[in-house]
């Protein structure tokens, strides 16, 4: 029997051993619109256990200013949710086998359908997806697409975020659960900060899901910190300047990747 894509993803998040394992998270259609497959490639070869594709969408709340800048960059480009599907579909097609997570914002699959978009996203080889501005209390629409049509669905919770919280967003989330490794957004800052391991500890306590950490991962020495601590960390704004500096954008996320995994 073929594994579902929630299994798949929490096999993938657990299954790298005593170190945390290296999620990338890349932008559909940056630095150029056609560079999404080979760089999901280039991730698959470095040894990546997972990714990540972010949708770009004009309003990211949760976006530090290297993730804006490659979002609009990407919608310049001319990226919409159907290429983004359309990009993973290629991907697929030519090889890529690890387990994948979009991650966007509510209003974009809105405008397209929550049904319409579970049933897209799932044909094209989508495991899950993760909507960090849509609020727990409103997940039911989204859960009962994903659940239709064997959608992972992932929930984020924050250093403020308080355990009674975290362990009803654990309930809600059939993928992993995405701790924020500290206040504000994606980007600068370091992630083995003592409120992410705080975090980290917290919800432990409520879940036996995998947890990935994200905001501020940069360097190896930060994912060998997290040891015992994340089953994985998620590793976005600097793939992110790294391919956009790039005259080859899928070598230096590759690169980038290897230097990073413990």
């Amino acid at each position: 029997m073929a594994e579902t894509s929630p299994l798949r993803i929490r096999q993938a998040l657990v299954g790298g051993g005593q170190h945390p394992a290296v999620v990338p998270y890349l932008m559909a259609g940056f630095p150029r619109l056609q560079d999404t497959v080979g760089l999901l490639l280039a991730a698959q070869r470095a040894g990546a256990a997972a990714a990540e594709l972010g949708l770009p969408y004009s309003d990211p709340l949760a976006d530090g200013p290297v993730i804006q800048a490659a979002g609009q960059q990407a919608l310049a480009n001319g990226v919409t949710v159907k290429i983004g599907l359309a990009q993973v579909a290629e991907a697929r097609a030519a090889g890529f086998g690890l387990p994948l997570v979009l991650m966007t914002y509510l209003n974009p699959l809105l405008r397209m359908g929550l049904m319409a978009f579970a049933e897209s996203a799932v044909a094209s080889g989508v495991d899950g997806v993760l909507v960090p501005d849509l609020p727990l209390e409103e997940m039911s629409g989204l859960r009962e697409a994903a659940a239709r049509f064997g959608l992972a669905v992932n929930t984020m919770v924050a250093p403020t975020t308080p355990d009674p919280r975290i362990r009803r967003a654990a309930e809600l989330s059939t993928g992993f659960v995405y701790c924020v490794s500290r206040t504000g957004v994606t980007g600068s800052g370091s992630a083995e900060t003592d409120e992410g391991r705080a975090l980290l500890l917290r919800a432990r306590a409520q879940t036996d899901l995998p947890l990935a950490l994200g905001f501020g991962v940069r360097r190896r020495e930060q994912v060998l910190a997290l040891s015992g601590l994340a089953d994985a960390v998620v590793v976005g704004s600097l793939l992110l300047e790294k391919a956009g500096m790039a005259t080859d954008p899928a070598r230096a996320v590759a690169e980038a990747i290897a230097e990073l995994r413990p």
